[in-house]
């Protein structure tokens, strides 16, 4: 992606089912826990980069003895800082010290069976420790501890905020990490109760009714509960102190996670291929937590798939295909060359057909796969040209003249070389400006001046900064007569509210050339109806809400759009003619069949509460707010 957009975050949790002797006597280590946890959140940083944390329980140590640890860093390495204090604490043991697992669990931290690790890009909030997941909720009874983690953004936290406090709460902060945390821990603690009460009236002694509770926790119904009122995208896990684990999903399925199973671990992850790498699974051995479930996972080790939400229509993001998720994944790498394939109609008709004076290529990095289905597919239409050619010289065609068609190809470069990302303490935008248009480099010599179109893929266009101040200006240098820039995603036209950080409609270069297009002709009573509608939704329940920014793109044909971003993206004193192509809704849909949240381009948002943020939006924009609209 030309432009950088960030995206939290990601989760993964280990439940190790087997006593930690099991893996000192097999493996030879008592880290083999920590080990394969450095790899998942290694294998992740792709989801975070401005934090991690990891948290771990132990499931029998003695009262007295510390059974929960926890650690998390802004460090710029985040990953490598949190192990760099933790693994120093093992440096003055003694060989025999590292095989008594009685010992460590008992002496030593991060020596338990249950670990929960984050990663976090700083989307929202600040970037500072207190930010970073886990977040704890502590308590001298073990039931009553909670560790939480997730990959989620709710569009409801007023709401879910406000819930609290009618219950008595006192929350301290205004954040949906902090809401959820109390959320499902006041449900933890009622459920805590409600056993304690009915062992209690069976005449137990209270420390077996401590051990009882252990047992017999409803996390199901805790869960339930706490899901009730949640509005957004989220992949929640959680670490209750005596031993119980869990993982829910919104029922959506809009933000992704994969689990796996066998007789030593359970695995969780956000991603699959983590989970196949660190543990060496075939793909069908690693599985989807379903939309509106949750994974439990007991003190036992018994593990369960249960509803605490009804399952809604799925949606799972698009944009995790197009761009967040690791290419490596089988179905997205599939998918992403789909997705390259799709746009062959709209570049051929973009360079009027002309292959031959033709040049592709893709802008680096993660656009590369995609641009590998879009050669597949300029292949397929050259053969079957080649065919009808070929026919068409007869029954004994001259050999020279059917070797001259079969050797057309297409014409493929790596033109745009991306140089170690520049960073510059110049505020002055001139200077600045110089200094970003050498992000990149190119390969010169590979177009015909003068002659050339020159097609670059990227993955999606979002504001198009970069496009204008660097890519385009750099792409001119090679003199093409004209430069097509072909999305592999169709224009981002409305704000995400589910994880992305996409906030505000003013940043969508989409949405400016709609509001240029009303302006232009004269239809600027549109922009007041629709902001006059949109402050009348934010007034009503997020439930009556219903998407009214749509009526801004509605006079206009996709490709009317297109033509004003082209215009909009083209920088002064450009030689080549510029033309930006998108990626159709009904490409997206045959790419991504079974991922097909689109809310960011069609506006049909998944919850109630997607369609209340796109009004608030749209009312910030007209009023100048610089606010997020959630």
């Amino acid at each position: 992606m030309s432009d950088f957009l960030q995206h939290e975050c990601g989760i993964a949790m280990l439940r190790l089912k087997q006593p930690l002797q099991y893996y000192i006597d097999k493996y030879g280590s008592a880290f083999y826990g920590l080990n394969k946890m450095y790899l998942l959140m290694e294998k992740q940083h792709n989801r975070g980069q401005d934090g991690a944390g990891l948290a771990n329980i132990k499931l029998e140590v003695p009262p007295g003895r510390r059974y929960i640890s926890r650690i998390r860093s802004v460090d710029p390495r985040p990953i490598q800082d949190v192990f760099s204090r933790i693994m120093p604490r093992f440096a003055h043991l003694t060989n025999e010290q590292l095989k008594d697992s009685q010992f460590l669990q008992e002496e030593i931290a991060f020596t338990g069976e249950l670990f929960l690790a984050h990663l976090r890009y700083g989307t929202y909030g600040k970037n500072q420790v207190e930010n970073c997941h886990p977040f704890l909720r502590q308590n001298n009874w073990r039931t009553r501890n909670l560790v939480v983690a997730g990959n989620f953004n709710m569009t409801n936290t007023d709401e879910l905020f406000d819930k609290l406090v009618g219950l008595g709460q006192h929350p301290k902060e205004q954040a949906d990490t902090v809401t959820l945390l109390e959320r499902i821990g006041h449900f933890l603690d009622v459920e805590n109760q409600r056993l304690f009460d009915q062992f209690k009236e069976e005449g137990l002694e209270n420390e077996v009714i401590s051990n009882r509770i252990a047992q017999d926790l409803d996390v199901q119904t805790i869960l339930r509960h706490a899901a009730n009122s949640l509005d957004g995208g989220y992949v929640m896990c959680g670490l209750i102190g005596h031993g119980d684990a869990f993982v829910m999903r919104d029922p959506n399925g809009i933000r992704p996670c994969f689990w796996y199973e066998d007789e030593e671990v359970v695995v969780v992850t956000s991603e699959r291929p983590v989970i196949q790498t660190a543990f060496n699974v075939e793909t069908a051995k690693v599985q989807e937590v379903e939309p509106g479930h949750a994974l439990i996972i007991k003190r036992n080790g018994t593990v369960s798939m249960t509803e605490v939400k009804p399952p809604g229509e799925r949606k799972a993001c698009s944009f995790e295909r197009i761009y967040f998720s690791r290419g490596n994944d089988s179905d997205i790498y599939r998918e992403r060359k789909e997705l390259g394939r799709q746009l062959v109609p709209k570049i051929l008709e973009a360079v009027e057909h002309d292959l031959d004076n033709t040049v592709t290529s893709f802008i680096p990095n993660t656009a590369e796969v995609c641009f590998y289905g879009l050669v597949k597919g300029l292949e397929d239409h050259l053969s079957q040209a080649k065919i009808a050619r070929i026919i068409g010289l007869g029954s004994n065609p001259d050999p020279l003249e059917v070797k001259t068609i079969l050797d057309e190809r297409a014409r493929i470069e790596k033109i745009a070389i991306k140089d170690a990302k520049l960073r510059t303490f110049i505020t002055e935008d001139a200077n600045r400006d110089d200094l970003v248009a050498h992000v990149y480099d190119i390969a010169y010599g590979t177009v015909e001046p003068g002659q050339d179109n020159l097609v670059v893929i990227d993955d999606s266009i979002v504001r198009g900064t970069t496009l204008k101040k660097s890519i385009l200006r750099i792409l001119d240098r090679l003199e093409p007569k004209r430069i097509v820039v072909a999305s592999s995603a169709p224009q981002i036209r409305y704000p995400d509210c589910y994880g992305i950080d996409m906030a505000r409609l003013g940043d969508f270069v989409a949405f400016q050339a709609a509001i240029s297009l009303i302006k232009e002709r004269g239809m600027d009573s549109l922009i007041d109806e629709v902001y006059a509608r949109c402050k009348e939704q934010v007034k009503l329940p997020k439930e009556q809400n219903e998407n009214q920014v749509k009526a801004i793109y509605a006079p206009f044909t996709a490709e009317e759009i297109s033509d004003c971003i082209s215009e909009l993206l083209t920088p002064k004193g450009m030689q080549a003619e510029v033309k930006i192509v998108f990626q159709s809704i009904e490409g997206l849909h045959a790419a991504c069949p079974n991922n097909r949240g689109d809310w960011y381009f069609t506006g049909d948002f998944p919850t109630p509460g997607g369609h209340k943020v796109v009004n608030r939006a749209f009312v910030y924009y007209v009023e100048g707010r610089n606010d997020r609209a959630y």
